[in-house]
């Protein structure tokens, strides 16, 4: 197990060095009410005072039930500023909007809500001369189980080296709302998404591959390591052209 107050120790001193390096007065994050976002919130108000905790609930009765009542815990327990952005007729205009030209399929307009909830906080942060700190996991990077320029779109990201397991062992060590803890993952992109049903392998699964190698379930190894190439241009900048000489 990691030394986690050494580890708040330096991933606080990393967040307050790109707030002065930006020139910034703050950050902003998306307080979605589950657990990466908050260890990210509870380091960023360790690390400074002016910290905005932003919830954007987006059509999914999750996102106005359960994830929107612990997002709120989580700010009260910390002293975190929160406000609330509601996405879901925005989507829905979007929607309509894209249709009228093109069919859209399931799999992009449940991608729409991040790349929403990304504007939401980039224009707010904008407002207040703020950075946008990202909330993505070690495990989710490996397999690409994030939005691109979504939930993948961020200017710093304090927990980006850290597994799943060890995101829960320091929420238990910050001591974060229980609940948080306890419920399964998910990103509410739509009724009844869990994570883990979503990809069809668990986390543990993911960390075993992405420690070690392998699984024990060779199945669900072959399918991790699948995702993990199929989602590489995810995890690098665009191609570019470059003019040879």
């Amino acid at each position: 197990m990691r030394d986690y107050k050494r580890e708040t120790e330096k991933r606080v001193a990393f967040i307050r060095s790109a707030i002065q390096n930006a020139r910034a007065d703050g950050v902003v994050f998306g307080n979605s009410g589950g657990k990466d976002s908050a260890l990210v919130g509870i380091l960023c108000k360790k690390a400074c005072e002016n910290v905005l905790g932003v919830i954007m609930p987006c059509q999914s009765s999750r996102n106005f039930g359960e994830d929107m009542e612990d997002g709120k815990k989580l700010a009260e327990q910390f002293g975190i500023e929160t406000v609330t952005v509601d996405l879901s007729s925005v989507k829905s205009e979007l929607i309509q909007q894209v249709e009228q030209a093109f069919p859209a399929t399931d799999a992009a307009k449940s991608n729409i809500a991040p790349r929403l909830r990304m504007t939401a906080l980039y224009t707010i942060a904008q407002s207040r001369n703020s950075l946008v700190v990202g909330t993505g996991n070690r495990c989710e990077a490996y397999v690409g189980y994030f939005t691109k320029w979504g939930d993948g779109a961020y200017d710093i990201n304090p927990i980006s080296d850290l597994t799943v397991t060890e995101i829960y062992e320091f929420l238990a060590y910050l001591n974060a709302p229980e609940n948080i803890i306890k419920k399964a993952p998910s990103a509410g992109l739509f009724e009844g998404q869990t994570d883990e049903r979503e990809m069809g392998v668990t986390y543990r699964q993911i960390e075993d591959v992405v420690l070690s190698g392998m699984t024990e379930d060779k199945t669900c190894e072959e399918k991790i390591k699948r995702m993990h190439e199929r989602t590489e241009h995810k995890r690098r900048m665009p191609l570019v052209y470059l003019q040879e000489d």
